[in-house]
């Protein structure tokens, strides 16, 4: 009988249309998030028209329009780079006070008397949140085609429309993994500034410290040997990559680097045996590309299930009263 009175009436989703349609609102009409968008946005203008200004009279079979993505000209950076660098930040601040701000507000247990399940409750926030960034990203994509057409003077191929849709995809990924990241903090820590640092730490880890520790373990844990040094630099390559490929932030540049630029072939240490035959510099068709990057793919959708599990987990035992 007791499990009877415990069990749940009506399906765990329900009112999962009004918690998203609530935090969307929320979200575009949050201060924080309007000024990075407009960050995002001025950014995005700047290095795309520098990048418009060194492709004018560019040969149509280099691919211009991918180029627009990645080409730097001093003394700004790349438009890819900089959205490795602010879309991150994006996410965390969308994410880090989702739960913990309800509670701090104490209006939820009042919102989960509606009724609304916990389940409806935190997947609708991660809904919320990931259709913001998706919505910026399709705009700013929308952006950068439309200065492309403009300044370049010729509309893209559609080689180059579908690798950058891909590559927006590629970003919403990665954007997915800081969100359920700063989801989780959200739910682990009750105090809102203390989940926006600990997201935030975890940050510069992998955007700035991670290389440096991988170049520190790396010859610690696979060093040269005199005996077969051939051998024991491919081994020490590839647990280079290996440890490389744990940050998020190696899988976006990977993937990106692979969408935005036909002609790479390969991630990794390559061989001149598996040169030989092979056409270099010549651009390597989309689904070759996609299968070259798969696994980073994969890996960033991943760690974004396993983050949100894992908060799911959390809230789902958390008191709620208190």
């Amino acid at each position: 009988m007791a499990s009877l009175s415990r069990s749940r009436r009506g399906s765990p989703w329900t009112g999962l249309g009004a918690v998203v349609g609530k935090e969307l609102a929320d979200h575009f009409a949050s201060v924080r998030v309007r000024l990075l968008e407009g960050l995002v946005l001025l950014t995005a203008l700047g290095t795309v028209y520098a990048a418009t200004q060194a492709l004018r009279g560019a040969d149509p079979n280099t691919f211009p329009f991918l180029q627009l993505f990645t080409a730097a000209q001093e003394p700004l950076p790349s438009f890819v780079a900089f959205l490795g660098f602010l879309v991150p930040l994006m996410a965390i601040a969308l994410g880090f006070d989702a739960v913990n701000s309800e509670f701090g507000r104490r209006t939820l247990s009042r919102l989960l008397s509606h009724p609304i399940y916990r389940d409806a409750l935190l997947f609708g926030k991660f809904v919320a949140g990931l259709l913001t960034l998706l919505i910026t990203l399709l705009a700013l994509w929308l952006l950068v085609v439309g200065m492309g057409i403009f300044f370049l003077g010729a509309p893209p191929s559609l080689e180059e429309i579908a690798r950058s849709l891909l590559f927006l995809v590629a970003t919403l990924a990665y954007a997915g993994v800081w969100l359920a990241l700063a989801l989780l903090f959200s739910v682990l820590f009750r105090q809102s500034a203390t989940s926006a640092m600990a997201a935030l730490a975890v940050w510069l880890l992998f955007a700035v410290f991670w290389p440096l520790l991988v170049s520190l373990i790396v010859p610690l844990a696979q060093p040269l040997q005199a005996q077969d040094p051939l051998g024991a630099a491919l081994a020490q390559a590839r647990l280079e990559d290996a440890l490389a490929r744990l940050s998020p932030n190696t899988l976006f540049s990977e993937s990106t680097l692979v969408l935005l630029n036909p002609a790479t072939r390969t991630l990794g240490p390559v061989l001149f045996s598996q040169l030989q035959g092979a056409l270099v510099g010549a651009p390597l068709p989309l689904g070759q590309s996609l299968l070259l990057i798969w696994p980073q793919l994969t890996g960033l959708i991943a760690a974004t299930i396993l983050l949100f599990t894992l908060a799911y987990v959390l809230f789902q035992r958390q008191e709620i009263r208190a």
